[in-house]
């Protein structure tokens, strides 16, 4: 699939692996920015696409950082609307108990296209049973 994509630093996603699902996106920054413990910021990336409809670009977290560093995204897994034209940012958090410094160009988070469909609710009083029912959060066991 080809996608229209701008570039502030003419740095484009990259999929580091023939089999990765995510392509790993770049922090694109005039100056450092430091991240002390249980603190969040906005990083900029420099990148804006025009994802086609019918799919979102979702940015998720690094795994590498998050496990080594404590490093991930504030709200899990961000979503990017095909009609969102803006600057594409992610917001970090500092889980880990140390000071993170980002620097510009860092690999800071994975970004990976995906189809969706678009709901249509139908309103009824009742819905079908099924063997679960209204089991969850840990109705099965351990």
């Amino acid at each position: 699939m080809k996608i229209n994509i701008k570039s502030n630093s003419g740095v484009l996603p990259v999929y580091e692996t023939d089999g990765a699902a995510g392509m790993d996106i770049r922090a694109s920054l005039t100056e450092a920015i430091v991240l002390k413990p249980g603190e969040r910021a906005l990083i900029s990336t420099g990148l804006y696409v025009q994802i086609p409809p019918g799919f979102e670009a979702q940015i998720r977290a690094r795994s590498g950082l998050a496990v080594k560093y404590g490093i991930g995204l504030v709200n899990g897994v961000g979503t990017i609307d095909s009609d969102y034209r803006g600057e594409i940012k992610a917001p970090m958090i500092n889980w880990g108990d140390s000071d993170f410094v980002i620097n510009d160009g860092d690999r800071i988070a994975q970004m990976v296209i995906s189809a969706y469909v678009k709901a249509e609710w139908t309103p009824v009083d009742e819905l079908a049973e099924t063997e679960r029912g209204e089991g969850g959060f840990g109705h099965t066991g351990v």
